[in-house]
Formats: C-alpha cells, structure tokens, sequence
C-alpha cells in the first residue's frame, strides 16, 4: 500500500528503515511528548516495524527520493473508533509534513476499516502537534486530565476527534 500527496508519500516501513528511524528518534523532542522509548536503540526500531496486532504505522516519506520524513500511524479501537499518533524528524518539521500525512492517513484509514470516529490526543503545552491536529482537520473535544501516565508522570491531555462526514 501507498499513499501519495504530491511530494509526500506514505508506504509501509521496513527493515531498511531502521537506521533511519534510530537516528530521527535521537531527537529529545521525540520521546518528550510520545511514548517513543530514550534512549531509543535499533531493537526497538525492529519492534516499532513489525508492529502489533491492531496497529498500523507507516513511514512518511518524500515522493521522489523516499527519504524519511516521520510516521504516522493508528491502532483500531473498539466500536468504529482509532486513535492515531505521528512523529516528525526534526528537519522535516515546520513544512506541514505531520499535518498532509495525517490527514492523508485519516481519509484512507476512515474508508479502508469504515471508521465511524477517529481520534488523537495531544499534551496541552505541546503547541506543534496541536496544530497538526488541526490543521489536518481533527477538532478539539475536551480535556482529559490525569488521562495518561508517561516516563512516570500523569498527565493532562486534549482529546482530539474527526468524523468521516468532516473530511
């Protein structure tokens, strides 16, 4: 399967991509606001590409030279639902890359598995990926406090939806 908007592509990771997604998830940012392990190490990229049973990730690439731009991906959830995540490596941010590629995800994901709600969540201080939330589309529900424990730490985050008659 790909997925192609102009000079973005989405295709399934491989193997290959390995090296590169070890280098992108250096990043502190990364693992700052997901749940993307620190320090991250090659097994845990092999983990991240074999995926798991209900998860699909997939690597976001440039159309043309199939450079790795970041990931984004869903986990199908019960009743019509999936909750989607994304990473952006930081050269390829500020250029609208998460925002194309989620929402790229989104139409095909909504159509592919007939989902009746898709859904995301997002740290309130992490600006950057509240506007690719909206940007691709998804709208602001509420606030979930104390919803998600992270390295330790309960935290409060924006629960984010998007219904297929939106897109």
């Amino acid at each position: 399967m790909r997925l192609e908007d102009g000079d973005l592509a989405l295709r399934p990771f491989t193997e290959a991509d390995v090296p590169a997604i070890v280098a992108a998830c250096q990043d502190p940012e990364i693992p700052r606001w997901t749940s993307v392990p620190s320090p991250y190490t090659e097994e845990d990229a092999q983990a991240f590409v074999r995926g798991g049973a209900n998860e699909r990730s997939f690597a976001v690439v440039d159309a043309q030279t199939d450079e790795l731009l970041g990931s984004v991906g869903f986990g199908l959830e019960a009743d019509g639902r999936a909750g989607f995540g994304y990473w952006t490596r930081k050269e390829a941010r500020g250029r609208g890359v998460a925002s194309r590629a989620l929402r790229l995800l989104a139409g095909w994901a909504a159509r592919e598995h007939d989902l009746a709600r898709l859904q995301l969540i997002v740290e309130p201080a992490n600006a950057a990926s509240i506007r690719v939330a909206e940007k691709a589309g998804f709208r602001r529900e509420g606030l979930l406090r104390s919803y998600l424990e992270l390295r330790g730490t309960r935290r409060d985050v924006y629960l984010y939806a998007l219904l297929p008659e939106e897109m």
